[in-house]
């Protein structure tokens, strides 16, 4: 099997037809048996049902975001130092009451012992990053080892109407919260925000899975799932708005106007529970949020442009490094998951301490990045100081390859991580570079022309916005989002004089991105892991029959229509194939039956294995075990001269899990084709 398709057969093929249509029989089979005055509360009971489970998975959302932010916050700061009166408060709870620079609670590692040696401080740093990272990627091989990664490519596929057992359940969801908490303290390059999509569609499984109506029926699932989505990345940017368009942008095959409107209730609920528990007690959704009052000028769409063309660079290039990272690491390190975490965690924190720039959480770095100099102040780490303008813009350039190196070598490893704020921080790191810059080349000559516009006596070039642009760019590079980040963007800040900048820059970095690679991170891991996604192939031309694509009737298990005994449908039931066509004693397709309802079917019945067994209505014989009710008698059919982009269009608007290929004249079968068939040619020509 090639690399390509490793592992489709870990992944379940979803019938939405046949779902749909026994969801329709479910709904409409009480309603026969119900007296009139009790349908109207049967309704009801359906459409309550669906917003308790939306409100549901929406509060639990909003808590589990809350509790992993104060862990993560806590374990930063733990590798800088301990709270002598209270251990288990990070640094800005210890001080809470302080003004800066006068907390005599918390202690930097060396003060805690008794020294007052940087070296002390640096060992701690490194030590305790490594034993965070280290214990993740244990906690994550032994107990849950689909909690690892971002979990985005998969969760695309099982949208697209595929299923990974295990991958949404309760045990992945507690070692993703856990794991991710200690992956992103651990000072790892990466981030929340992906996994925070994950733990949202764990959390819509979980609950939705206690209401039969959810856990019988693949369609409405999906529903919950893809509002779970919404809700995860709504609190990981305190962006209800653009979780939902994130969402329909890039993770859900269908999002009808239904489940639109349950994505947003759900992203809306768990935004509002995240503020009710205020993990950072400032009273926003995320650390990074900023507000802008000041206007851009015309002659720094130059300087805009520069930070388009850097995303997009830095993401396709971050794709591209990244995928050769991925491949040497299944190729040489897979037995070594937990050594290569160790390592990296060790290499990174000793890199990312020299830097005051990356030795900072990202969450909290991009705070700083994001923020207005005030008049008079120095601001964090001199960055509003004029004379200190050179050596800030020497460390940002610094912290912007120190990060980009991290990023392409950490995402992907065997813990919880995402790749969204990592690149944010890279962007806003660069962004506030270019912002700089430009801020010292208007205070060395404020009389050329391009600077016209500049008011006398008040700030003219706002570094912090240049940051807010990086950052919208290089997420837009690494994901090729573009609409959904401009909306993320936007309630984050709520700068709206700054919409036009903030396309500008999400286009040319979409333009340049695409230019050094097709697709995002997303997509490229889908393939190079090889999991199955059918809306991929938008662009796919295959000028090649269905005929040159199926598994021909010589390959194909079949069920005859009268004939078979007990016996043989025993047989026929163990291959590892999901149904089976139904035919006449000619060979032409009366139906077709799914695997599991007829072995259920033969199980119950508990009769003779001599026995017969009939497919056939019409078959009303003693002896004759009738299982016609068990037959789709319509399946979707088409003739082997269809093409091959037809079947794709009736795979991707109808969702079959197979389409059977019959005879023009006869209708006999000649074969059938699945959506993973089609999917195996089309990456085998690549």
């Amino acid at each position: 099997m090639s690399g390509s398709t490793a592992r489709f057969d870990e992944f379940e093929t979803v019938d939405w037809i046949h779902d749909g249509a026994k969801e329709r029989r479910r709904q409409t089979e009480p309603q026969r048996h119900t007296e009139p005055r009790h349908q109207l509360l049967l309704r009801a009971y359906n459409a309550i049902e669906s917003w308790v489970v939306v409100t549901l998975v929406g509060v639990l959302i909003g808590i589990n975001t809350a509790i992993i932010s104060i862990a993560t916050e806590w374990l930063s700061d733990a590798k800088l130092g301990v709270c002598r009166s209270s251990w288990w408060l990070n640094e800005k709870f210890c001080c809470w009451e302080h003004k800066a620079g006068e907390c005599t609670s918390w202690s930097t590692w060396d003060h805690a012992m008794g020294t007052d040696t940087v070296v002390v401080r640096y060992m701690a740093f490194v030590a305790l990053g490594t034993v965070f990272a280290t214990t993740c990627a244990w906690l994550v091989r032994v107990y849950a080892p689909l909690a690892a990664g971002s979990g985005l490519p998969e969760i695309k596929a099982i949208l697209g109407g595929f299923v990974l057992r295990g991958f949404m359940g309760f045990s992945t969801l507690v070692m993703k919260s856990v794991g991710l908490a200690l992956a992103v303290g651990s000072g790892l390059s990466v981030g929340k925000e992906g996994p925070a999509v994950h733990m949202g569609c764990c959390v819509g499984n979980v609950v939705s899975r206690n209401f039969a109506r959810y856990r019988r029926s693949a369609a409405r699932q999906r529903e919950i799932v893809s509002a779970a989505a919404a809700a995860g990345v709504a609190v990981a940017f305190g962006a209800p708005v653009g979780g939902v368009m994130f969402s329909l942008e890039d993770l859900s095959s269908r999002f009808p106007r239904k489940t639109l409107w349950r994505s947003f209730f759900c992203a809306l609920i768990a935004t509002v529970s995240l503020q009710a528990m205020d993990p950072f007690r400032t009273g926003k959704l995320v650390m990074f949020q900023a507000a802008y009052d000041r206007d851009w000028h015309v002659f720094e769409l130059v300087f805009f442009v520069i930070i388009g063309v850097f995303g997009g660079a830095y993401g396709g290039m971050c794709i591209r490094l990244n995928l050769k990272v991925a491949a040497f690491r299944k190729k040489h390190l897979a037995k070594w998951a937990v050594a290569e975490v160790a390592v990296l965690a060790a290499a990174t924190t000793a890199v990312t301490y020299v830097n005051s720039y990356t030795r900072e959480d990202m969450g909290e770095l991009l705070s700083y990045l994001l923020q207005e100099c005030k008049e008079g102040s120095k601001g964090w780490n001199n960055m509003c100081d004029a004379s200190q303008a050179s050596k800030v813009a020497w460390s940002l350039a610094a912290a912007t390859v120190i990060r980009a190196v991290g990023t392409v070598l950490a995402y992907g490893c065997k813990v919880p991580c995402g790749i969204f704020v990592p690149s944010m921080a890279i962007g806003a790191s660069f962004g506030r570079l270019v912002g700089t810059l430009a801020q010292m080349l208007h205070r060395a000559h404020p009389s050329w022309h391009m600077f016209a516009q500049c008011a006398p006596d008040t700030p003219c070039i706002t570094p912090a916005t240049y940051a807010f642009l990086g950052a919208a760019a290089a997420m837009c590079g690494v994901t090729k989002v573009t609409v959904s980040v401009v909306v993320i963007m936007y309630e984050l800040t709520g700068a709206l004089n700054f919409l036009v900048p903030t396309v500008i820059v999400v286009m040319i970095a979409r333009i340049v991105g695409d230019m050094v690679v097709e697709g995002g991170i997303s997509e490229q891991l889908i393939l190079l892991n090889g999991l199955p996604f059918l809306d991929d192939m938008e662009d796919e031309v295959l000028d090649v029959p269905v005929a040159a694509l199926m598994c021909r009737v010589d390959d194909v298990h079949v069920v005859r229509e009268q004939g078979m005994v007990v016996d043989e449908v025993r047989r026929v039931v163990t291959t590892d194939v999901r149904g089976f066509p139904v035919v006449d004693d000619v060979g032409r397709v009366t139906g077709y039956v799914g695997c599991r309802a007829l072995a259920r079917a033969v199980a119950d019945a508990g009769i003779d294995q001599n026995a017969t067994i009939a497919f056939d209505q019409s078959v009303h014989r003693a002896g004759v075990l009738q299982l016609s009710a068990l037959v789709d008698s319509s399946p979707v059919t088409v003739r082997p001269q269809t093409s091959a982009e037809t079947v794709i269009e009736i795979f991707r608007k109808l969702g079959p899990r197979v389409i059977l290929v019959t005879s023009e004249d006869d209708g006999q079968l000649e074969g059938l084709v699945t959506r993973k068939d089609i999917l195996r040619h089309v990456r085998s020509q690549h």
